[in-house]
């Protein structure tokens, strides 16, 4: 049964719009992701991509590692249906890395397609900022000078 959005009167998803939603140790794919919101219904896609950063708080980063409680993935879902929802989303995909990871690897990539640019943008910018505070995701930075912390946690 497709849903309908009470903001956007007359518009329909798709059945599942929700094609890509996982938590891996592996190096992501910005290609994987965008395929997976591919829908010929949708003029916009919406991509954001999150990268492990040099510096952090005045203090230059020299590694990160990324863990999860195993809810995690179930509180993906949940915020992505959340998402799905309250949007005209054609498709929705997010995937997140765990364990180490090096300055420029990328951390999270989400993307989001829907009818026109605006929801695309306004959805996949709920997507990413809902997932950040919602999902036990917690990264651990170590500086070059030694010190490290605990971010999330």
């Amino acid at each position: 049964m497709a849903r309908t959005y009470p903001d956007h009167p007359g518009e329909q998803a798709a059945q599942d719009p929700i094609r890509l939603l996982e938590i891996r140790d592996t190096p992501l794919s910005l290609d994987e992701v965008f395929a997976a919101v591919g829908d010929s219904s949708a003029g916009g896609i919406a991509l954001f991509v999150g990268t492990v950063r040099d510096h952090d708080g005045g203090s230059d980063v020299a590694k990160l590692g990324y863990s999860c409680h195993p809810t995690a993935e179930a509180e993906m879902r949940r915020v992505a249906e959340r998402v799905a929802a309250a949007f005209p989303v054609r498709a929705l995909a997010a995937v997140h890395r765990v364990g180490d990871l090096g300055v420029g690897d990328l951390a999270v990539v989400v993307a989001v397609s829907c009818p026109h640019r605006a929801e695309a943008f306004e959805a996949c910018r709920r997507l990413i900022d809902d997932l950040k505070h919602e999902v036990p995701i917690w990264k651990h930075q170590q500086f070059s000078d030694g010190t490290d912390e605990w971010v999330g946690a």
